[in-house]
């Protein structure tokens, strides 16, 4: 809705003239409301081209995914995505050994804003651990022969160059 220049203005210094705890709450009643999450894409130290990805298959739906999952209250980013990584396949890192990918955060249409992070481990000498219940297997695949993918994984692998989706 376009409003003529002087009714913005006006708004604008009304908005301006409230105290700072009741612009807040207007900002937060009218702004999108996002959920962030961290997504980590692991790939074999030991590979040779084109390397090999860590993928878990998880009860949810069909296709293998990526370690992921939505970042606690206040956590930062790379704190987020080294826990889920850990949770999710036994793999524990430092979060300063994750590196931001570019770009670093993917929104999606749904409202969910995913951080992107990469990690590299040597697979023979990294043992994976999953729980059964969230994750029910975590394997190495070739990142030229990827088995069936969840949507959302092709999709993500593909804006990196990697997956069926790759460009």
């Amino acid at each position: 809705m376009n409003f003529p220049r002087q009714v913005r203005a006006v708004a604008y210094r009304t908005f301006y003239r409230l105290p700072g705890s009741a612009r807040r709450r207007i900002v937060r009643l009218i702004a999108p409301r996002y959920v962030v999450g961290a997504v980590t894409i692991v790939r074999d130290s030991e590979a040779s081209d084109p390397g090999r990805l860590l993928l878990l298959r998880q009860p949810a739906g069909p296709g293998w995914g990526l370690p992921a999952g939505l970042l606690k209250h206040r956590e930062r980013p790379a704190a987020g995505a080294a826990r889920e990584l850990f949770e999710e396949s036994g793999i524990r890192l430092d979060p300063e050994d994750l590196s931001p990918g570019v770009p670093n955060a993917i929104v999606h249409t749904v409202g969910v804003v995913d951080t992107i992070w990469f990690a590299e481990v040597p697979a023979s000498t990294t043992p994976l651990k999953v729980d059964g219940g969230e994750v029910l297997e975590a394997a190495w695949f070739p990142i030229d022969e990827l088995p069936r993918l969840a949507y959302g994984t092709a999709a993500l692998l593909g804006r990196f160059g990697m997956g069926p989706h790759a460009s």
